[in-house]
Protein backbone atom coordinates (compact mmCIF):
# COMPACT_ATOMS: atom_id res chain seq x y z
CA UNK A 1 0.00 0.00 0.00
CA UNK A 2 2.40 2.32 -0.75
CA UNK A 3 2.57 6.11 -1.15
CA UNK A 4 3.74 8.37 -3.70
CA UNK A 5 4.91 11.53 -2.18
CA UNK A 6 6.20 12.93 1.15
CA UNK A 7 4.26 14.60 3.30
CA UNK A 8 3.53 18.06 2.73
CA UNK A 9 4.90 17.40 -0.61
CA UNK A 10 3.95 19.40 -3.61
CA UNK A 11 1.40 17.71 -5.78
CA UNK A 12 -0.64 18.81 -9.12
CA UNK A 13 -3.92 17.68 -10.99
CA UNK A 14 -3.81 13.91 -12.06
CA UNK A 15 -0.61 13.21 -9.30
CA UNK A 16 -0.60 9.49 -8.14
CA UNK A 17 -0.71 9.73 -4.50
CA UNK A 18 -1.70 6.67 -2.58
CA UNK A 19 -2.78 3.12 -3.54
CA UNK A 20 -4.29 -0.18 -2.14
CA UNK A 21 -6.71 0.80 1.25
CA UNK A 22 -6.40 4.24 1.26
CA UNK A 23 -9.28 6.92 1.75
CA UNK A 24 -9.70 10.13 -0.83
CA UNK A 25 -10.12 13.35 0.99
CA UNK A 26 -10.24 16.83 0.14
CA UNK A 27 -9.42 17.70 -3.30
CA UNK A 28 -8.64 13.44 -4.11
CA UNK A 29 -10.52 11.02 -6.00
CA UNK A 30 -10.37 7.36 -6.41
CA UNK A 31 -9.93 5.70 -9.55
CA UNK A 32 -9.59 1.87 -9.90
CA UNK A 33 -8.23 1.46 -6.66
CA UNK A 34 -5.63 4.35 -6.88
CA UNK A 35 -5.95 8.03 -5.52
CA UNK A 36 -4.94 10.82 -7.22
CA UNK A 37 -4.93 14.71 -6.94
CA UNK A 38 -7.49 17.05 -7.92
CA UNK A 39 -6.15 20.20 -7.44
CA UNK A 40 -2.63 21.45 -7.16
CA UNK A 41 -1.79 21.76 -3.28
CA UNK A 42 0.53 19.99 -0.52
CA UNK A 43 -0.15 16.18 -0.12
CA UNK A 44 -1.03 15.00 3.64
CA UNK A 45 -1.68 11.31 5.03
CA UNK A 46 -3.60 10.86 8.35
CA UNK A 47 -5.18 7.56 9.02
CA UNK A 48 -5.32 6.29 6.12
CA UNK A 49 -6.84 9.55 4.19
CA UNK A 50 -5.20 11.15 1.81
CA UNK A 51 -5.93 14.53 1.05
CA UNK A 52 -4.41 17.68 -0.80
CA UNK A 53 -4.10 21.14 1.34
CA UNK A 54 -5.20 23.60 -2.32
CA UNK A 55 -2.42 26.68 -2.79
CA UNK A 56 -4.58 28.58 -4.97
CA UNK A 57 -3.90 32.21 -3.30
CA UNK A 58 -1.66 31.00 -1.03
CA UNK A 59 2.39 31.78 -1.17
CA UNK A 60 4.88 28.26 -1.37
CA UNK A 61 8.13 29.46 0.59
CA UNK A 62 11.22 29.88 -0.88
CA UNK A 63 14.42 30.37 0.85
CA UNK A 64 15.67 34.50 -0.05
CA UNK A 65 11.92 35.57 -0.17
CA UNK A 66 11.00 39.23 0.78
CA UNK A 67 7.25 38.50 2.87
CA UNK A 68 5.43 41.10 4.41
CA UNK A 69 3.61 38.96 7.71
CA UNK A 70 1.34 39.49 10.36
CA UNK A 71 2.01 38.84 13.53
CA UNK A 72 -0.73 36.15 15.36
CA UNK A 73 1.07 34.92 18.37
CA UNK A 74 3.60 35.04 20.69
CA UNK A 75 5.10 32.54 22.50
CA UNK A 76 8.09 32.02 24.74
CA UNK A 77 11.15 32.08 22.44
CA UNK A 78 9.56 34.01 19.69
CA UNK A 79 6.51 34.67 17.20
CA UNK A 80 4.49 33.07 14.71
CA UNK A 81 4.07 34.98 11.49
CA UNK A 82 0.71 34.77 9.36
CA UNK A 83 2.39 35.06 5.45
CA UNK A 84 0.00 33.81 3.05
CA UNK A 85 0.89 30.11 3.15
CA UNK A 86 -0.14 27.05 4.24
CA UNK A 87 1.81 27.35 7.13
CA UNK A 88 2.68 29.68 10.29
CA UNK A 89 6.57 31.23 9.90
CA UNK A 90 8.47 31.39 12.83
CA UNK A 91 10.86 34.40 13.95
CA UNK A 92 13.47 33.54 16.93
CA UNK A 93 13.58 35.94 19.79
CA UNK A 94 17.20 35.35 19.37
CA UNK A 95 17.45 36.43 15.91
CA UNK A 96 15.58 39.92 16.88
CA UNK A 97 17.71 40.82 19.70
CA UNK A 98 21.50 41.27 19.16
CA UNK A 99 22.35 41.14 22.43
CA UNK A 100 21.16 37.97 23.20
CA UNK A 101 17.48 37.05 24.06
CA UNK A 102 16.38 36.42 28.34
CA UNK A 103 12.85 34.93 28.66
CA UNK A 104 13.18 36.23 32.39
CA UNK A 105 13.82 39.73 31.79
CA UNK A 106 12.30 40.44 28.10
CA UNK A 107 8.87 41.67 26.74
CA UNK A 108 8.48 40.20 23.45
CA UNK A 109 5.00 41.72 23.44
CA UNK A 110 6.86 45.29 23.79
CA UNK A 111 9.12 44.48 20.67
CA UNK A 112 6.11 43.15 18.05
CA UNK A 113 2.62 42.67 19.34
CA UNK A 114 -0.57 40.10 17.82
CA UNK A 115 -1.43 42.21 14.70
CA UNK A 116 1.84 43.98 14.02
CA UNK A 117 2.98 43.95 10.25
CA UNK A 118 6.80 43.02 9.39
CA UNK A 119 8.82 42.71 6.46
CA UNK A 120 10.89 39.69 6.86
CA UNK A 121 12.95 36.91 4.59
CA UNK A 122 12.55 33.19 4.21
CA UNK A 123 15.43 32.14 6.14
CA UNK A 124 14.77 28.90 6.11
CA UNK A 125 12.44 25.92 5.02
CA UNK A 126 11.84 22.10 4.27
CA UNK A 127 9.32 20.34 4.69
CA UNK A 128 9.98 18.86 8.11
CA UNK A 129 9.41 22.63 9.37
CA UNK A 130 7.51 25.61 9.42
CA UNK A 131 8.93 28.50 7.64
CA UNK A 132 11.66 30.17 9.74
CA UNK A 133 12.68 33.97 8.92
CA UNK A 134 14.45 36.89 9.89
CA UNK A 135 14.81 40.44 9.72
CA UNK A 136 18.31 41.04 10.26
CA UNK A 137 18.66 42.86 6.98
CA UNK A 138 18.32 46.44 6.18
CA UNK A 139 15.03 47.37 4.81
CA UNK A 140 13.23 44.86 6.95
CA UNK A 141 11.55 44.86 10.31
CA UNK A 142 8.40 46.29 11.85
CA UNK A 143 5.97 48.43 9.77
CA UNK A 144 5.10 51.71 11.45
CA UNK A 145 2.50 53.00 8.80
CA UNK A 146 0.97 52.60 5.17
CA UNK A 147 -1.93 50.22 3.47
CA UNK A 148 -1.59 46.71 3.04
CA UNK A 149 -3.25 44.78 0.17
CA UNK A 150 -3.34 41.61 -0.68
CA UNK A 151 -2.90 40.28 -4.61
CA UNK A 152 -2.47 36.53 -5.80
CA UNK A 153 1.09 35.74 -5.34
CA UNK A 154 1.73 34.72 -8.85
CA UNK A 155 0.67 37.88 -9.85
CA UNK A 156 3.62 39.71 -7.98
CA UNK A 157 6.56 39.20 -11.12
CA UNK A 158 3.65 41.07 -13.38
CA UNK A 159 3.55 43.65 -10.77
CA UNK A 160 7.17 43.98 -10.96
CA UNK A 161 7.21 44.18 -14.79
CA UNK A 162 10.56 43.37 -16.52
CA UNK A 163 13.59 44.86 -14.93
CA UNK A 164 11.53 46.31 -12.82
CA UNK A 165 10.01 48.68 -15.60
CA UNK A 166 6.14 47.95 -13.92
CA UNK A 167 6.70 49.08 -10.05
CA UNK A 168 9.03 51.80 -10.76
CA UNK A 169 6.68 53.39 -12.96
CA UNK A 170 3.88 53.64 -10.16
CA UNK A 171 6.24 54.88 -7.77
CA UNK A 172 6.89 57.60 -9.59
CA UNK A 173 3.66 58.40 -10.93
CA UNK A 174 2.32 58.02 -7.75
CA UNK A 175 5.25 59.26 -5.26
CA UNK A 176 4.92 55.95 -3.09
CA UNK A 177 7.05 53.61 -1.40
CA UNK A 178 5.93 49.99 -2.23
CA UNK A 179 7.14 47.13 -0.58
CA UNK A 180 6.19 44.29 -2.83
CA UNK A 181 6.10 40.66 -0.71
CA UNK A 182 6.69 38.00 -3.00
CA UNK A 183 3.70 35.92 -0.73
CA UNK A 184 1.55 38.42 -2.55
CA UNK A 185 1.14 41.22 0.38
CA UNK A 186 2.29 44.76 -0.59
CA UNK A 187 2.86 47.61 1.76
CA UNK A 188 1.88 51.14 0.15
CA UNK A 189 3.01 54.60 2.24
CA UNK A 190 2.57 57.63 0.22
CA UNK A 191 2.92 61.28 1.46
CA UNK A 192 -1.04 62.00 0.84
CA UNK A 193 -3.69 59.01 1.41
CA UNK A 194 -4.93 60.03 -2.13
CA UNK A 195 -1.67 58.77 -3.42
CA UNK A 196 -2.14 55.62 -1.63
CA UNK A 197 -5.37 55.63 -3.39
CA UNK A 198 -4.01 55.78 -7.20
CA UNK A 199 -1.16 52.91 -6.12
CA UNK A 200 -3.73 50.60 -5.03
CA UNK A 201 -5.77 51.56 -8.43
CA UNK A 202 -2.63 50.54 -10.37
CA UNK A 203 -2.16 47.12 -8.86
CA UNK A 204 -5.20 46.09 -8.94
CA UNK A 205 -5.94 46.85 -12.26
CA UNK A 206 -2.17 44.68 -13.39
CA UNK A 207 -3.67 41.75 -11.16
CA UNK A 208 -7.19 41.98 -12.79
CA UNK A 209 -5.76 42.27 -16.43
CA UNK A 210 -2.07 40.64 -16.38
CA UNK A 211 -2.72 38.26 -18.99
CA UNK A 212 -3.19 41.11 -21.45
CA UNK A 213 -0.38 42.50 -24.22
CA UNK A 214 0.48 46.85 -23.67
CA UNK A 215 0.01 46.95 -20.00
CA UNK A 216 2.53 49.54 -19.11
CA UNK A 217 1.43 51.82 -21.13
CA UNK A 218 -2.41 51.62 -20.70
CA UNK A 219 -1.66 52.05 -16.39
CA UNK A 220 0.35 54.34 -17.07
CA UNK A 221 -1.76 56.62 -18.96
CA UNK A 222 -5.02 55.60 -16.51
CA UNK A 223 -2.45 57.10 -13.83
CA UNK A 224 -1.49 60.35 -15.62
CA UNK A 225 -5.56 60.79 -16.64
CA UNK A 226 -6.27 60.25 -13.01
CA UNK A 227 -3.81 62.55 -11.64
CA UNK A 228 -4.59 65.22 -14.39
CA UNK A 229 -8.61 64.57 -13.15
CA UNK A 230 -8.19 65.30 -9.52
CA UNK A 231 -5.99 68.33 -10.42
CA UNK A 232 -8.74 70.01 -12.28
CA UNK A 233 -10.84 69.30 -9.33
CA UNK A 234 -8.98 70.77 -7.16
CA UNK A 235 -8.25 74.31 -8.80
Amino acid sequence: MPTFFEEKELVTPGDLLAEGEYMAGENTYRENGKIFAARIGLVEYENRRVRVVALRGFYVPRVGDTVIGIVVEVGFNGWEIDINAPYVATLRASDVLERGYRPQKDNLLSILDIGDLIVAKIASYDRGSNPRLTINEPGLGKVSRGQLIKVTPTKIPRIIGRKGSMISMIKRETNCRITLGQNGLILISGRKPEDEQLAIMAILKIEEESHTSGLTDRITKMLKKEKEARKNVQT
